[in-house]
């Protein structure tokens, strides 16, 4: 799938350079802002106040659902025999029976529950620096005029493109970036700007991952 689609664009990318009245070249970049965003320093901070927060609330919550639906088990079963003894009303006992039952969802489907408040904590405790990324990213569009903007899962090495993660990490003065970000493409500042410190490629040249 990945080749057909490096085929059309390289055939769109022949076109549009043959094309005398295109103003612009047609110019392609790698980048993803999750990825960046969790290439920042100030990442590690989101990851623990994370774990704090499922261990903590998440594990004090699924804690009352636990106790709650309990509680509600037991007091099921003592105003049934209340009912058959015409002690307590059917309609009171279709409720607690209602309340078991929401319990029990969220107990049964607690992993999908817990994962969707974890993944909106992360996000909210994560927002100050995806605008810092993201402020970043619109300076280095802004300076160069892209075409296309690919993410690193489509993108195979082959292909003449270049790489905004080293871009926007220079922007936002980082120091150093993964590894597996260094090698994606060209970097297009490369013969004005040395890269930033702690992004040097490994002794024998830059080596590109299979």
């Amino acid at each position: 799938m990945k080749k057909v689609f490096f085929s059309v664009l390289a055939i769109i990318a022949l076109l549009c350079s043959n094309e005398a009245s295109q103003a612009q070249q047609f110019k392609v970049a790698v980048f993803d802002l999750d990825v960046m965003v969790q290439a920042m320093p100030g990442y590690r901070s989101v990851d623990s106040m994370l774990q704090i927060y499922e261990k903590d609330s998440l594990g004090a919550e699924y804690e009352v659902y636990q106790t709650e639906y309990q509680r509600l088990d037991s007091t099921y079963k003592a105003d049934s025999a209340l009912v058959a003894q015409g002690k307590k009303s059917k309609a009171l006992l279709d409720y607690t029976a209602g309340e078991r039952q929401k319990m029990g969802m969220n107990l049964v489907y607690w992993q999908q529950i817990a994962q969707q408040k974890s993944e909106n904590k992360r996000g909210q405790l994560a927002q100050p620096l995806y605008e810092q990324v993201a402020n970043a990213y619109k300076k280095v569009l802004d300076a160069r005029k892209y075409s296309l903007i690919l993410k690193p899962q489509t993108y195979e090495l082959g292909f003449p493109i270049d790489n905004l993660f080293i871009s926007v990490a220079k922007e936002l003065k980082l120091t150093e970036l993964p590894q597996q970000l260094l090698y994606l493409g060209d970097d297009p500042d490369a013969a004005k700007t040395a890269p930033p410190a702690g992004t040097k490629p490994p002794a024998g040249g830059a080596k590109k991952p299979n």
